[in-house]
């Protein structure tokens, strides 16, 4: 007989375990960085950022929970929307740029161990090669990864990271400076538009598929308990990354002096990391950011290949997986630049998206009774961030008539056309229903 809930020790552990899946190499270097440039608006670019980077990503847990799957929750848009959408979700978080991201992060944060007199170059390759031949392995039993992330891999990253923002606690922050671009203009748009460097929303929208799977290998399988634990573990992934987040945040208020013109959050945690512990503090940074790489892509390996095993039925689950982590692997090897400029554009096209579908899917009981909605406010919202993406993307100093739209210089002109489009989906239902 189905069990009707997870125990309190069965969900902490479902909790860790989507932790573990969330919480990568963005979600490391963003906020200590943060903490860096917003000197005195740190409060206010931290709010942005944790209602970005946690707050939409739990939301979005919930609302595919709610909806049964994030194809069911697209598909109130229209199915061929639906099958366009949730792939190239997947791929953006998959095989484009997640999982090659990973392994390159890994690797700059280890590249200052490894010996002088050893090509770089051929030092990423051996490294991406162990890496995703590891990951790949370890991704064979996506059912079967609470037992991996849960009790092993993910408790040993918050003990890391736990130790190094531990150690910058007990020490003290000195005055915070004046803040520095970007947030020094309205800060907490800043933090809420940094939040979509983590892809965490994105990841939210597919992660469901192999916690969903774990949770139905502890017997509960039943539709309403089962959307009931995912949302539960879903609040605990979410309270972890609020305290790790304002933690490493911390790291970077307190590392004003001794990382000062940093540009990246990996930087930043070094160098704290080495003020209060030596050589050995570089040593446990890039433990932890190998550990937390390691952890998402394993995770998004098999979310990937659950995904488009289940769509492509010719197709098993080990070799969707195989052809990912291949292809990821050559990915990674143009370093992790390359890979971070291709991200902007495409993180801007596709989050807007994602934010609209998942407060439209908390709200679903209200917009399904006026059906014509969905395609509107989606539609537009689609249209207008892929507009400006590509854009962004080919011709950055083009202007557009979407420029002059409210919210526009703030990088949010998508919200007043999504609004527009809502008022006149509800029209269109209203006239429909008098047809």
């Amino acid at each position: 007989m189905a069990k009707q809930a997870l125990n309190p020790r069965q969900m902490l552990l479902v909790g860790i375990t989507l932790f573990s899946m969330f919480f990568g190499a963005g979600n490391l270097i963003i906020p200590p960085l943060l903490g860096l440039q917003a000197g005195t608006s740190t409060v206010p670019a931290a709010a942005g950022f944790l209602v970005a980077g946690i707050g939409l990503p739990v939301l979005g847990i919930i609302a595919v929970a709610l909806a049964g799957t994030v194809r069911e929750l697209a598909g109130r848009v229209h199915p061929l929307f639906a099958t366009i959408f949730v792939a190239a979700v997947y791929l953006a978080i998959g095989p484009c740029l997640a999982i090659p991201r990973t392994s390159s992060t890994a690797f700059e944060m280890l590249a200052p161990l490894i010996p002088a007199g050893i090509s770089l170059e051929t030092a990423r390759l051996a490294f991406s090669v162990a890496f995703f031949a590891l990951a790949y392995l370890l991704a064979m039993h996506p059912g079967r990864l609470t037992r991996l992330l849960g009790r092993v891999t993910g408790p040993a990253l918050i003990a890391l990271i736990v130790v190094v923002t531990g150690a910058a606690l007990v020490t003290g922050a000195p005055q915070p400076p004046s803040p520095q671009a970007p947030y020094d203009g309205v800060a907490a748009v800043q933090g809420f538009l940094t939040g979509y460097q983590t892809m965490d929303l994105l990841a939210s929208l597919t992660f469901g598929i192999v916690i969903a799977t774990n949770i139905r290998e502890m017997g509960v399988s039943e539709p309403g308990p089962l959307a009931r634990a995912i949302s539960g573990a879903g609040v605990i992934a979410g309270v972890l990354m609020v305290l790790i987040y304002c933690g490493l945040t911390y790291v970077g208020v307190s590392a004003t002096q001794i990382a000062a013109g940093a540009t990246n959050g990996a930087a930043v945690l070094t160098a704290s990391a080495t003020a209060h512990f030596g050589a050995v503090g570089t040593i446990v940074v890039a433990a932890i950011f190998l550990l937390a790489c390691l952890n998402v892509c394993i995770g998004l390996i098999s979310c990937c290949g659950t995904y488009f095993s289940q769509e492509i039925p010719a197709l098993p689950y080990r070799w969707c997986a195989l052809a990912f982590a291949v292809f990821s692997c050559v990915v990674s090897n143009f370093g992790l630049d390359a890979i971070l400029a291709f991200s902007v554009p495409l993180l801007g096209a596709l989050y807007p998206v994602a934010i609209v579908l998942v407060v439209m899917g908390m709200l679903h009981s209200a917009c399904d009774r006026a059906r014509q909605v969905w395609p509107w406010t989606v539609g537009v919202t689609a249209v207008v961030s892929v507009v400006c993406a590509l854009r962004d993307a080919f011709a950055p100093a083009a202007a557009l008539p979407l420029d002059a739209l409210p919210l526009a210089d703030m990088g949010l002109g998508w919200i007043v056309p999504a609004l527009v489009a809502a008022l006149v989906g509800v029209l269109h239902a209203r006239l429909a229903r008098r047809a």
